[in-house]
């Protein structure tokens, strides 16, 4: 959430932030629930300060009819502190209401509009030109018996699959590939739960209630599939304090991820472009709030640098105002080139990585010490997709194919998965 102090100097941007992302919020009833907080706490100052300096005054001695009259007047400051509390109290929780209605502030460059007004900052590699008909990769999969779409139909149900053969080698030497480059770069890993708690994801900014959720809510228990390890690497730190020596923390997490996809439909999420389980490996990082922006970039070098070690082609993009989450205050994704995607190909987006500085960290209460500072600050939170394993392969067996069927494995691949080439059958 928002620092509340900005309804106050920031109000005019907040409503622009609302704006441009086509966010409905009513910013002055968040402004007036401020208020409304600081107006009480300050009258509970007074009053504690009125209450202290009458029961200092209580120790000189007095006539019984004064001690009385002090003693009702001991009573009635008591009482009132009790009432001031209790409407802060009120006044509190409609003001977290209120704030966790608002999304996060807008980076100045980032671009306004929806999906189709997303800046293209660049583009890496050639899109290949094939002398042959390529096959999309529902076809590929089946040929190559790679993906078993049916069986996963039968078993689970729509949008679930089997994968079979060299594809599980390559979901693994994917992850491990993924892994071994961040280790290098000091990511601590973890493998989370693929559980966590409403109140877990809520503070991240996922919502895991209500008719447009994505979220899988388990049925007679207060636990929800995630839908990627931010929320449970973000969980992980819920209420903890960290010395500034500790930042940044970089933290790379496995996990499977379960997503509703309410609504999505089209030719262009078929086969495992859009489903409702895969495997992920995500980063997430906890810097201090100076640090985000350099931190956001280097995100983006990691992805960029394993998707060109992939040998696929793929651009970046800023993502717009109207298509960026709650929580996130800049975007970009990378987009791979998938020659199945449409009718002449396309672009898929295949990984994303958000700065979305204070917001979540003040939901989860997740602070650091300034070494000489008096008061803790909420550090800043950044994710980014290392590699999401079935986008990741929709990329690679439809860029890599051959004529003969078969599917080349780009280089760097190759030692983690044991093979050149899959197929042909």
């Amino acid at each position: 959430m928002l620092d509340p102090r900005r309804l106050d100097q920031d109000r005019a941007a907040i409503e622009e932030s609302c704006r441009r992302r086509g966010v409905t919020a009513d910013v002055g009833a968040a402004a007036a629930a401020y208020q409304r907080v600081a107006a009480l706490r300050t009258e509970l100052g007074e009053t504690n300060q009125q209450r202290n300096a009458h029961q200092k005054s209580g120790k000189r001695k007095m006539e019984p009819d004064e001690r009385a009259a002090h003693g009702e007047e001991g009573r009635r400051l008591k009482t009132r502190v009790g009432e001031i509390e209790g409407a802060l109290a009120e006044a509190e929780t409609a003001l977290d209401h209120e704030l966790r209605s608002l999304p996060n502030l807008l980076h100045p460059e980032v671009p306004t509009g929806g999906e189709e007004d997303s800046r293209e900052l660049r583009r890496v590699g050639e899109v290949p030109s094939f002398d042959f008909e390529p096959l999309d990769h529902v076809e590929l999969g089946r040929r190559l018996d790679l993906v078993d779409f049916e069986a996963g139909t039968r078993v689970t149900g729509p949008k679930f699959y089997f994968l079979k053969n060299e594809a599980v080698l390559l979901e693994l030497g994917l992850q491990r590939m993924a892994l071994d480059q961040l280790l290098r770069d000091g990511f601590t890993p973890y493998s989370t739960p693929d559980l966590a708690k409403p109140e877990v994801l809520d503070g991240i900014g996922f919502n895991p209630r209500g008719p447009e959720t994505q979220i899988y809510s388990v049925e007679n228990a207060e636990l929800c599939l995630i839908g990627t390890a931010e929320i449970t690497l973000g969980g992980l730190h819920a209420d903890q304090i960290f010395d500034e020596a500790e930042l940044p923390r970089k933290l790379v997490g496995l996990s499977h991820c379960f997503r509703t996809e309410a609504g999505a439909h089209g030719r262009e999420s078929k086969g495992l472009y859009r489903v409702h389980q895969f495997s992920k490996v995500e980063m997430f990082c906890l810097t201090r709030p100076e640090d985000s922006a350099a931190m956001h970039e280097h995100l983006l070098a990691l992805e960029e640098a394993f998707f060109s070690d992939l040998e696929l082609p793929y651009r970046v993009l800023d993502i717009a105002s109207g298509d960026l989450g709650a929580p996130a205050y800049r975007k970009f994704d990378i987009e791979a080139w998938m020659p199945g995607r449409g009718e002449a190909g396309g672009w898929g987006e295949v990984t994303s990585a958000s700065n979305c500085t204070d917001y979540q960290a003040r939901r989860l209460g997740v602070r650091f010490r300034r070494e000489g500072a008096k008061r803790n600050e909420y550090v800043h939170m950044l994710n980014g997709t290392a590699v999401a394993i079935s986008r990741a392969l929709v990329a690679l067996l439809e860029n890599h194919q051959a004529e003969d069927g078969s599917v080349r494995v780009p280089a760097a691949l190759q030692p983690y998965v044991g093979l050149e080439r899959i197929g042909p059958r």
